[in-house]
């Protein structure tokens, strides 16, 4: 993969970076590999809501910038459409779909832009869309896996505070008997 688009596209125009510019940038990974990159369940759960706004904020550039330009003309004439798909996860992905609504997948754009009935100007702007939709649903999938984890990690993480803080803080005063049995005096 090049890479570069070619310049023959005229229907068509990519996402390009001030498109994201409004959308928060990477910097609250910075850290994500170190020992203990969080403080607590609450950084985990901030991080989350963070990751969450991002993965809306690309399914808005998707269905607000990228499908209007994939519904209109010429677009609107094939036999095959770029659409959204809501998952039950709570995502939108931009899925291939033909008309009738039948089948769905890449295949479709697949045959489309192999077939000598689809107009040879239109081509390249498939192939840019194509792109397009790649890196943005990989991009949603991405920030919504890391949020469905990091909130994960958020509950393990309470739950083996809650644990801690009962053993060394026990209500009824007396002591919780470790885990491994002891040999009797």
């Amino acid at each position: 993969m090049t890479g570069e688009l070619p310049e023959a596209r005229w229907h068509f125009a990519p996402l390009e970076q001030a498109d994201f510019q409004r959308l928060e940038h990477a910097g609250y990974l910075k850290g994500l590999l170190s020992p203990l990159p969080f403080k607590g369940k609450g950084s985990l759960e901030t991080w989350a809501s963070q990751c969450v706004s991002l993965r809306d904020g690309l399914i808005a550039l998707a269905t607000q910038r990228v499908l209007p330009q994939a519904r209109a003309y010429p677009f609107n004439l094939l036999d095959v459409h770029l659409a959204q798909q809501a998952t039950g996860a709570g995502t939108t992905f931009l899925r291939w779909r033909n008309t009738d609504r039948s089948s769905m997948g890449v295949a479709l754009w697949q045959r489309l832009i192999a077939s000598p009935a689809t107009p040879e100007r239109l081509i390249d702007d498939l192939y840019a869309m194509e792109r397009q939709r790649l890196v943005l649903n990989m991009q949603i999938s991405l920030t919504h896996s890391i949020a469905r984890q990091a909130l994960e990690c958020a509950s393990k993480l309470a739950q083996a505070e809650a644990d801690y803080l009962r053993r060394i803080h026990p209500r009824d005063g007396a002591s919780i008997s470790p885990t491994t049995p002891q040999e009797a005096p």
